[in-house]
C-alpha cells in the first residue's frame, strides 16, 4: 500500500511539532522532494526528506521523536544527510539557504522556538541524487536548476573538483559510473523540461 500525499501543510506540522517535542537547540535541513514542496515548486510529496544538525548527546533522543511522529501522522520519514552517499564539496555549510515563507504574503518560516531551518545546500543535493540517478531524480535536479538554486556551469565546476574523492572518501560510488549518471542528467536537460515525479513508497 502506498502512502498518503504529504501537503505542505503536513510538512509545517511535521516540523513544528519535531520542534516542540524536541525543545532543544539544533539545525534541520530540508532535502530535495522537502525543499520543492516548501518552496510551492510542487503539490504534495509521498515523503519528507531532511537531515539534522544536533548534539550527539541528544541524537538517540531525536531519532525517537522522528520515529514517534512518523508513527503518528502515518508518513514516510527520511532523516539521511548527502553526505551519507557522496563526499560533501567545498564550502557545502555557506550554501545551505533560510528557511523563509514562499510568497509575499507568508514572509516567515513556520513557528519553531528551538530549531532553526533550512534547505540544504542544494549543489550538495543535486549531486546525491545524481548518484542514484534515476528518471525522478533527474526532474529533481532539473527543478533546482530551472528555479535558479544551481546552475549547470556551477554544478561542472563542483563536479570536477569531487570526483576525484569518489574513489578515496566513499564506497558508494566510482567515478566512472557517476559520470555516466551525470551524462544521462545532462541530456536530459538538453531534451524535456522539468516535470513533477513522485516516487512511490511502500509501508
Amino acid at each position: 500500500m502506498s502512502q498518503p500525499c504529504i501537503t505542505r501543510d503536513a510538512l509545517v506540522q511535521f516540523i513544528t511539532r519535531l520542534d516542540a517535542a524536541f525543545g532543544r537547540p539544533g539545525r534541520l535541513f530540508l532535502i530535495g522532494e522537502s525543499t520543492h514542496l516548501y518552496e510551492g515548486w510542487r503539490a504534495w510529496t509521498r515523503q519528507i526528506e531532511f537531515t539534522a544538525d544536533v548534539s550527539m548527546a541528544d541524537r538517540r533522543e531525536f531519532s525517537g521523536i522522528v520515529a514517534a511522529l512518523r508513527a503518528d501522522l502515518g508518513v514516510a520519514v527520511f532523516d539521511e544527510s548527502p553526505a551519507d552517499v557522496i563526499p560533501l564539496p567545498d564550502g557545502f555549510e555557506d550554501r545551505a539557504r533560510p528557511v523563509r515563507g514562499p510568497s509575499a504574503s507568508e514572509s516567515s518560516a513556520p513557528p519553531v522556538t528551538h530549531l532553526t531551518l533550512h534547505h540544504f545546500d542544494p549543489y550538495s543535493v543535486c549531486l546525491r541524487y545524481i548518484a542514484r540517478g534515476d528518471e525522478p531524480d533527474y526532474h529533481l535536479v532539473l527543478t533546482y536548476v530551472e528555479h535558479g538554486w544551481v546552475t549547470l556551469d556551477e554544478m561542472n565546476e563542483r563536479l570536477e573538483v569531487l570526483l576525484p574523492r569518489f574513489t578515496s572518501e566513499t564506497i558508494q560510488q566510482d567515478s566512472a559510473e557517476f559520470r555516466r549518471k551525470y551524462k544521462g542528467l545532462m541530456q536530459m536537460a538538453r531534451a524535456v523540461r522539468p516535470g513533477t515525479t513522485h516516487r512511490p513508497t511502500a509501508v
